[in-house]
């Protein structure tokens, strides 16, 4: 990334017009030169107005001259051949080009909300700081001490029931056992956990833990309503992220980008509404009621969040422990549009 505004000018074929800015490879703090140093060495063919770092690799960097003709002729003198001013090394000069403009983040333009109140859909709840960062250590340190599986681009561990990815469902017949006793703090508090209706640990009996690297997300959907009852938790650890909401009132239980392939066409539609929301670390989301069954939920695959005007990056990985109560039956909810259990 460009420090200073402009950047390494493209192939030698595709020459830039002569200015007042050079780019320079092999010299700079990562061989022993300072910016100064430089500067004092170009300094010999005209004012120079300031000396930047060109990326982050400290062996390019960027000259600004004041004027034009000085860059020229500092170029004329130096390019390939050794400088005695900065150690002999051997200079490769060019003239520099603005750098683009950064790209937004994916969804920048959509609001990101900060509280379940602000998001405003019926049956999300958000609890920052549902745990302690003593507690998410010691979380995080439990399933880092158990065995991961490999998914194509992320990693989950499950218990009580495994989630079947090929069928988004479970098998009910397949008990893996109760859930882990790392977990018993934070079932115990889910008691507390402001929503509709009461709960109690009886409402979970199914784990998974994901493992998001940086820039990777989790594609729209609902999870199953045949699968699961209506209460799933999803506590975030380890990083931040935007979780974001959508509706598709002519759609069904399956988002539009299961179907095409892509999720651009999914939100080209003018009826489909969008709401997102931040997630912290160490916050508990609850989703329940219409904002389970109506609304796709999809985190979106990039590194960095616009949230209120300012950019967070993506922590290097992020860390879920989603628990939900798996449905021995049928699902009858009310809302039959997205029910894979009425629309059979």
């Amino acid at each position: 990334m460009a420090k200073s505004g402009y950047t390494r000018p493209p192939p030698i074929a595709e020459d830039t017009a002569p200015s007042a800015i050079l780019f320079v490879a092999n010299c700079g703090p990562a061989v022993g030169l300072t910016h100064d140093d430089v500067a004092a060495a170009f300094g010999a063919f005209g004012e120079v107005e300031g000396v930047s770092a060109a990326d982050d690799s400290g062996a390019r960097v960027i000259v600004r001259f004041r004027e034009p003709a000085a860059a020229g002729a500092a170029m004329a003198a130096l390019h390939g051949r050794p400088c005695g001013r900065l150690a002999g090394r051997v200079l490769h000069i060019r003239y520099s080009v603005p750098a683009p403009a950064p790209k937004a983040p994916a969804g920048a333009s959509l609001p990101v909300a900060l509280s379940s109140s602000e998001l405003g859909i019926p049956g999300i709840h958000l609890v920052e700081e549902f745990v302690t960062a003593a507690e998410e250590q010691e979380l995080l340190a439990a399933v880092d001490s158990r065995p991961w599986k490999r998914l194509a681009k992320r990693r989950v561990q499950h218990y009580g029931y495994e989630f079947l990815y090929e069928t988004r469902n479970v098998d009910s017949k397949q008990f893996l056992g109760e859930l882990p006793s790392f977990v018993t703090k934070i079932l115990d508090k889910i008691v507390t956990f402001p929503g509709e209706k009461s709960c109690t640990t009886k409402l979970v009996d199914q784990l998974t833990v994901n493992e998001y690297p940086c820039g990777v997300g989790l594609s729209p959907h609902i999870d199953t309503h045949s699968a699961f009852e209506e209460m799933i938790f999803s506590l975030s650890l380890a990083g931040p992220c935007i979780m974001e909401f959508r509706q598709y009132p002519k759609g069904s239980w399956r988002a539009p980008s299961m179907v095409s392939g892509t999720d651009e066409t999914s939100i080209q539609d003018p009826q489909c509404i969008r709401k997102a929301v931040f997630l912290p670390p160490r916050s508990m989301l609850l989703m329940s009621g219409e904002g389970r069954y109506a609304w796709h939920h999809y985190i979106p695959h990039h590194k960095i969040d616009d949230v209120a005007g300012q950019v967070i990056k993506r922590s290097l990985r992020r860390v879920s422990f989603t628990f939900r109560k798996v449905r021995m039956g049928l699902c009858d909810c009310e809302y039959g549009q997205f029910c894979d259990s009425q629309s059979k």
